[in-house]
């Protein structure tokens, strides 16, 4: 097959991270390391793999093994976002909660308008990600495919995201540097909040614990999209803290 090479800066992508969880098949992570390797993507992470590292892995990677060789292996999902401020995660069907859904090719503008650490996580074979797993990205991805045959084997949905970030690379305009309180906040700072966020709204009678119903669950699909950056985050941070000692006052 004749390919046509593109000119991209590889610089561009160094910041995305491809994260897979829970695969069980290693063959699936060579591929998928292949797949990333021919559009310029290197960082890839593995979340629990059943069978890693893996001769077969090694040999469907056809030549990119030293992304298996530098994969970063984590045993919890949260670990792997450690140091991720904007999250993508990949879905094939519909949550029962209305969820930012973006394509492939509008991931690939969000993810490479910021050079911030950026994460896109493709679920398990068989079942995708869990409900948590979702929570914790800020956008759900969707490939269109056949209403009749919509199964897409994992590498090969590698490959598609991973093509709409290499092409974006050529339209892309540099943009300057935002200043240190104008960056969003990581993945941590996030799970920091939420816990802040959830404890603040039990101490304030605002949510029983016993009986907490998706409040929390929508609450995150809110503060997901919003994506606040440092500044924002310090100032509801701030809220939460003084609500807390109001309400310890009474």
């Amino acid at each position: 097959m004749i390919v046509n090479k593109l000119p991209v800066s590889t610089a561009l992508l160094d910041h995305i991270n491809i994260i897979l969880v829970g695969t069980t098949h290693p063959g699936n992570i060579g591929a998928a390391a292949r797949a990333m390797k021919t559009m310029g993507l290197k960082h890839l992470r593995l979340v629990q793999p059943q069978h890693f590292p893996s001769l077969e892995a090694t040999s469907r990677a056809s030549g990119a093994d030293d992304l298996l060789a530098n994969a970063q292996l984590f045993e919890h999902f949260d670990e792997s976002l450690h140091d991720c401020q904007l999250i993508f995660g990949t879905s094939a069907r519909q949550r029962s909660i209305r969820w930012s859904t973006l394509s492939p090719k509008q991931c690939a503008k969000q993810a490479l308008d910021t050079q911030q650490p950026i994460a896109i996580v493709f679920g398990r074979e068989h079942s995708g990600l869990t409900n948590q797993e979702l929570d914790r990205c800020h956008h759900m991805i969707q490939i269109p495919t056949s209403d009749n045959f919509s199964s897409l084997n994992l590498a090969a949905a590698v490959q598609v995201v991973t093509y709409e970030l290499r092409c974006y690379v050529d339209e892309l305009q540099q943009k300057p540097l935002l200043p240190p309180d104008e960056v969003p906040v990581s993945a941590e700072e996030m799970r920091l909040f939420y816990e802040h966020l959830e404890q603040t709204l039990i101490d304030i009678h605002f949510l029983d614990p016993e009986k907490p119903r998706r409040l929390m669950r929508r609450l995150q699909r809110l503060f997901n999209r919003a994506q606040p950056v440092t500044s924002e985050m310090n100032l509801l941070r701030g809220i939460l803290t003084t609500a807390q000692n109001i309400h310890k006052k009474l």
